[in-house]
């Protein structure tokens, strides 16, 4: 039996270079996942209050009223690390949940959901930046189950055929030629951050007990994605302008990652356009928009 021939779309090459980064959580799924909290009552007793990342968002300062058990933060976001629960690891289990739900239509996504799927589909280079505390391989096969499930066959095979059109155009020393070798090498080329995971934080060189910082990790993060995009385009020889889109629902991330680009970022990559989208407001169809530009010469 021959084997069959491969699709490859060898017009990658000619296309710009747009490249994203997704918080995951109210962004491209919303996750079943509480943070445990207590909450102080009329009487002034308090009581075990568990929600969800989107109202976290609202009530977080609000240190009056609402507290971690213990008064341990660790413990308030203990599904947000990597533990097992029934065999099976929490991200893993709450992702396979969020995904089934929205594939049932039983429902809603996130607001980037659309996007990240056709970032997939294209091909393209990404980053999930998340505030919690997996592993970066745990996050990669909670992107694996995306594909899988949410990618119907035909938007799979266009994955791969564009795929494919990129090793044959700047990596033909990758040789690979089996479906799930193309994809490895893809995940190879994104990067898989959740900033409060001990491997990142050793990455950030934090020591462990240091008081870990969400805003600063997600700034660290984006920045190592801007530098791997911009080496990548160096080795392949893409003399071309650079665009990267960074997507959150918390309008603190959101604000501190603006400030970020702007007095930092856009002086140090002067050829990268920034784009930072808002998405937690649902009456702003992908978010609120806001563009960093630097001077427009990509200088490798």
């Amino acid at each position: 039996m021959q084997n069959q021939p491969v699709d490859i779309n060898l017009a990658v090459a000619d296309r710009d270079l747009k490249y994203y980064i997704f918080d995951w959580d109210d962004n491209i799924l919303h996750m079943p996942t509480k943070i445990y909290l207590e909450k102080r009552l009329a009487d002034e007793s308090w009581v075990p209050h568990a929600v969800s990342t989107a109202v976290f968002s609202v009530i977080r300062s609000d240190r009056e009223n609402y507290r971690p058990p213990n008064n341990d933060w660790e413990d308030a976001f203990r599904d947000f690390r990597d533990i097992d629960i029934d065999d099976e690891n929490v991200f893993l289990r709450d992702t396979r949940a969020a995904i089934d739900a929205v594939v049932a239509g039983q429902h809603k996504e996130g607001p980037c959901f659309a996007k990240f799927r056709q970032t997939l589909i294209e091909g393209r280079l990404f980053a999930i930046v998340t505030a919690r505390g997996h592993s970066s391989q745990v996050i990669r096969l909670a992107v694996d189950y995306f594909i899988q499930t949410v990618l119907t066959p035909e938007e799979r095979q266009l994955m791969l055929k564009n795929l494919r059109g990129y090793m044959a155009c700047f990596a033909p020393e990758a040789n690979v030629t089996a479906d799930a070798d193309v994809i490895n090498f893809y995940h190879d080329h994104n990067r898989y951050h959740g900033v409060m995971s001990p491997e990142f934080r050793a990455r950030m060189g934090q020591q462990p007990g240091a008081s870990p910082n969400t805003e600063i990790g997600k700034q660290f993060a984006i920045k190592d994605f801007v530098e791997h995009v911009i080496r990548i385009a160096h080795e392949r020889g893409l003399e071309k302008p650079i665009s990267v889109g960074f997507s959150d629902d918390d309008e603190g991330n959101v604000t501190a990652v603006e400030n970020y680009i702007r007095s930092a970022l856009a002086h140090e990559f002067s050829g990268v356009k920034f784009v930072v989208y808002y998405t937690a407001d649902p009456d702003i169809i992908d978010g609120r928009k806001v563009v960093v530009r630097g001077q427009l010469s990509l200088d490798l």
